[in-house]
C-alpha cells in the first residue's frame, strides 16, 4: 500500500470536535504504526531524518526517529481545558477539528478535502491563487473557504497536489530546527516563496500550516456554483 492508502485509513479515526476524548483502539494505534512505516521508507522523509541527524536533532537510529515522529503528530494533549486528551498534530493539521461548536480550526490538506467533498460533507466556497485568479500547475498553495459540519472557515491555506510524507517531513523539520512556541520560516518550493507557519503544543505539534505571501492583500475569488 502506499503512503497515501495508509493515510486515508487514518483520516477516519477522530472526533472531529475538540472538548470530546480521543480513544485510540488497538486497530488505529496499528494503522498509525503502518503509516508511520511506509513514510519512513520514503525518500523525502529519509532525506529529512539525514538533515535532522547531522544538525543533532534527531537520533540516526530509525526505531528513535519514528517514535520522535509519534510524539510530535501522533501524541494525544488538550486543546480545550477541562477535558480529556481531545487532539493531537495529525488531527488537527490533516483531519481538521471544530472548537466550541462554532469555528473550523486547522484542516489543512487538500486529500481530506477532497474526500470530503466528495462524499458531500463539505462544501467549497472558493479560492485564492497566487497573484491571478484561476490556479494552474504552477500552484503548490491555495487558500481555500468552505464549509464543514454546518460551519465556515473563511480562509483556509493548504498545499495542493503534494504527498503526507512531504508535508509531515517538510513540517517535522521546521518544528526540531526552531524552539519558539510559534515559528514562521520563508521557504522557496519550485521558484514559489511561501511562509510555513509552524507552532508547538508542548513537544508535539500543535498547528502547521504555509501561508501565500499575497494573501493579505487579495480576497477569496467565489466559486460560481
Amino acid at each position: 500500500m502506499t503512503t497515501t492508502s495508509w493515510f486515508m485509513k487514518l483520516l477516519d479515526n477522530y472526533e472531529h470536535s475538540t472538548g470530546v476524548t480521543e480513544r485510540v483502539t488497538t486497530e488505529e494505534q496499528n494503522e498509525i504504526n503502518l503509516f508511520l512505516d511506509a513514510v519512513l521508507q520514503t525518500e523525502v522523509m529519509k532525506r529529512a531524518h539525514t538533515y535532522l541527524v547531522s544538525k543533532g536533532k534527531s537520533n540516526s537510529d530509525l526505531r528513535m526517529f519514528k517514535r520522535q515522529l509519534n510524539l510530535i503528530w501522533f501524541n494525544l494533549y488538550r486543546r480545550q481545558r477541562n477535558t480529556g486528551l481531545d487532539s493531537s498534530g495529525f488531527e488537527h493539521v490533516f483531519v481538521g477539528e471544530t472548537k466550541s461548536g462554532a469555528e473550523i480550526i486547522g484542516f489543512h490538506n487538500w486529500i481530506q478535502f477532497y474526500l470530503q467533498e466528495k462524499n458531500s460533507h463539505l462544501d467549497y466556497k472558493g479560492y485564492k491563487a497566487r497573484d491571478h485568479d484561476l490556479p494552474d500547475q504552477d500552484d503548490h498553495v491555495l487558500n481555500l473557504q468552505f464549509s464543514w459540519h454546518g460551519l465556515v472557515k473563511p480562509v483556509g491555506s493548504a498545499f495542493i497536489g503534494t504527498s503526507p510524507e512531504f508535508e509531515m517531513a517538510l513540517f517535522t523539520v521546521v518544528f526540531l530546527m526552531n524552539t519558539e512556541r510559534s515559528t514562521t520560516v520563508l521557504v522557496n518550493i519550485d521558484q514559489c516563496q511561501m511562509e510555513l507557519v509552524v507552532i508547538r503544543h508542548g513537544r508535539s505539534l500543535g498547528t502547521a500550516y504555509p501561508k501565500l505571501l499575497s494573501s493579505n492583500s487579495r480576497h477569496v475569488r467565489q466559486h460560481s456554483h
